[in-house]
């Protein structure tokens, strides 16, 4: 019965919105606004508690917690910086000529009631891009999971919104340099995904391996929870990509299509690899598979038709599967949950073949000038997120090495970190 009466107030509510019936919605366009509201709910569903769902049941037993505890804090820390200043800093004019940082809108100044982005509410504007805001660092926690102190993942997400993200944010989708070249990242494969995978390879190689890697066996610890989180990834990805149209039209259906093409095909990909190599395929190669391929389609989302889309999620879960060894049977590598050779390389891989599937003959959408023109833009942008990204994360994580420590004592990691940093425990047997 209160289900019944909860769809019926949701559907009462959408036909309201979309008819404009609210006083102070003029030139609001409600059908958008709905699907960009929608879209909110699902990116932010994708953090808390698809990824933190995702992460927890990777790592030990011991330390389920710690992970649950920083995205959650993420989430929060995120959410108020955002309205703080790194809104106005990745989407502000910075005073009209500035292609590298933004400006303005402190404490979301100048953004009233009646304020608009396009044809929706800035406010809604604002929601959507803050979650885009808060899932990029909570992705950086599978890189230093189980070994970090959180006073520091607290500094560390604090500090690199407003030095890495922000700045990349405004180059690729705030009028910045990137963006006046033609660079094409349609829902965050530089802004997200490298940008991520950078800050997670930094951070892994600086903050050093667990104690036991690799010869310690240290598997997921709960595959169900990994699994619900992984599925609950997938479905909050509909509103990353197709809400990143910022309409309620093809495009933004062309993007949910393509994107369940890729999650499906890069599964499937990562899973026959996995079988080939081991003779069976396990659970979390092709859940891990599905978030390679939803990576890698990511930036290539909105100008892709169905054909590219298949594409690339097979060459996402084969190429990010083969990069996933390399790290950690060749660099020897401790990203804990593999987010650069996932989230990093899927990244790139994307950005990159953007340019070549996008093009008409290939049954994209269309590009203004070649594909290999394209691709040099394409590469320029990749390059530029890596050097930034990589080269403030570094600075960070020093500086914040030096004034109160990013590892927790060898002591401390042993017990775990559910207990010795949070006083609780995540099973109480």
């Amino acid at each position: 019965m209160y289900t019944l009466m909860g769809k019926c107030l949701l559907m009462l509510g959408l036909v309201l919105a979309s008819s404009g019936v609210y006083a102070g919605d003029a030139g609001v366009n409600g059908a958008n606004t709905a699907w960009i509201l929608t879209s909110t709910a699902l990116v932010l569903f994708m953090t808390l508690p698809g990824l933190a769902l995702f992460y927890s049941g990777l790592v030990r037993r011991k330390n389920v917690l710690s992970v649950l505890m920083q995205c959650f804090a993420i989430t929060c820390l995120v959410s108020i910086l955002w309205m703080v200043c790194a809104y106005g800093l990745a989407f502000g004019d910075g005073g009209g000529a500035n292609k590298v940082i933004g400006g303005g809108k402190v404490f979301m100044g100048g953004i009233g009631l009646n304020t608009l982005s396009g044809d929706i509410p800035e406010t809604v504007f604002f929601m959507f891009q803050m979650t885009f805001a808060i899932i990029t660092p909570a992705l950086i926690v599978g890189a230093f999971a189980e070994r970090i102190k959180f006073s520091a993942v607290l500094l560390f997400t604090a500090l690199w919104l407003v030095v890495v993200y922000a700045p990349i944010c405004h180059w690729v989708w705030g009028g910045g340099w990137l963006q006046a070249r033609g660079f094409m990242d349609f829902a965050g494969g530089s802004v997200v995904h490298i940008n991520a995978g950078v800050a997670a390879v930094v951070a892994a190689v600086y903050i050093g391996k667990r104690r036991g890697f690799p010869e310690a066996a240290m598997p997921p610890h709960n595959m169900t929870l990994t699994v619900a989180g992984a599925s609950m990834l997938w479905v909050g990805w509909f509103g990353f990509n197709a809400g990143s149209a910022l309409t309620a039209g093809s495009n933004a259906g062309m993007a949910m299509a393509v994107t369940h093409i890729s999650a499906a095909a890069g599964s499937l990909a990562w899973m026959c690899c996995e079988w080939i190599r081991y003779g069976k395929p396990s659970v979390l190669g092709i859940v891990t598979g599905m978030v390679a391929g939803l990576g890698t389609i990511t930036p290539a989302s909105g100008f892709v038709g169905p054909i590219g889309g298949l594409i690339i999620g097979l060459l996402a879960g084969t190429v990010c599967y083969f990069a996933t060894q390399f790290m950690k049977k060749a660099l020897r590598i401790d990203d804990s949950l593999d987010v650069f050779p996932v989230h990093g390389v899927g990244g790139m891989l994307g950005t990159l073949l953007t340019a070549v599937f996008a093009a008409t003959s290939l049954g994209g959408l269309g590009l203004e000038g070649s594909i290999a023109s394209q691709l040099v833009t394409q590469f320029i942008g990749v390059v530029a997120t890596i050097v930034w990204c990589g080269v403030f994360s570094l600075v960070l994580l020093f500086l914040i090495d030096k004034a109160i420590g990013i590892r927790v004592s060898p002591e401390d990691e042993t017990e775990g970190l559910d207990v010795t940093l949070h006083n609780e425990r995540g099973y109480i047997l």
